[in-house]
């Protein structure tokens, strides 16, 4: 899985901010296509045709990338590249483990639960959550800006990390409520 594009332009001197300009190839968001889903604050990970499990990883500039790791992406600019690794080596393999896993269809999920990233969702065990299944928002798509930075940040005030958009031909787009917290 490629990492999503944030919907709005990271700021250059704040790479934890965005500015108003929209990603180059998000616009779609903004015209109104698409799926509004829930983003949950975990880690990806991804079932395969031939029945194998994968964490998303990434690799820093310098960095070597993991045994059996498959690179997906490259940013030129910042030099870091996007992959999957067994799961069974990666640094979620415990909490991997203690989710059920049988009857699951090939795709990707977001593993979440105690111990994955604080657990700021909440969920008792650590679960699987179906990314084509996430929740549908109460908002399917805005076409104003500000009224998506709006919704976002009220999402956030309800402990939701954020949005990603599914367009029909496979596009998506994501944006998290703390890329906009002290947005005016």
């Amino acid at each position: 899985m490629r990492k999503i594009p944030t919907l709005f332009k990271r700021d250059p001197d704040d790479m934890s901010r965005v500015l108003d300009d929209v990603t180059p190839g998000c616009e779609w968001v903004l015209a109104g296509e698409g799926v509004a889903t829930r983003k949950y604050d975990g880690t990806c990970t991804m079932l395969d045709e031939a029945g194998a499990w994968w964490a998303r990883r990434e690799v820093k500039p310098g960095k070597l990338e993991p045994a059996g790791w498959v690179e997906v992406d490259h940013d030129p600019v910042t030099g870091k590249r996007t992959g999957w690794e067994p799961i069974a080596q990666s640094s979620f393999a415990k909490a991997f483990a203690e989710c059920e896993t049988a009857g699951f269809q090939p795709g990707t999920y977001e593993l979440v639960g105690p111990r994955i990233n604080g657990n700021p969702d909440g969920f008792d065990d650590h679960t699987l959550v179906r990314h084509a299944e996430a929740d549908r928002l109460w908002f399917a798509l805005q076409p104003d800006a500000e009224m998506v930075v709006h919704a976002v940040r009220e999402l956030g005030d309800q402990g939701i990390e954020g949005v990603v958009w599914h367009h029909p031909d496979g596009r998506m787009a994501k944006l998290k409520a703390r890329d906009v917290r002290d947005r005016s």
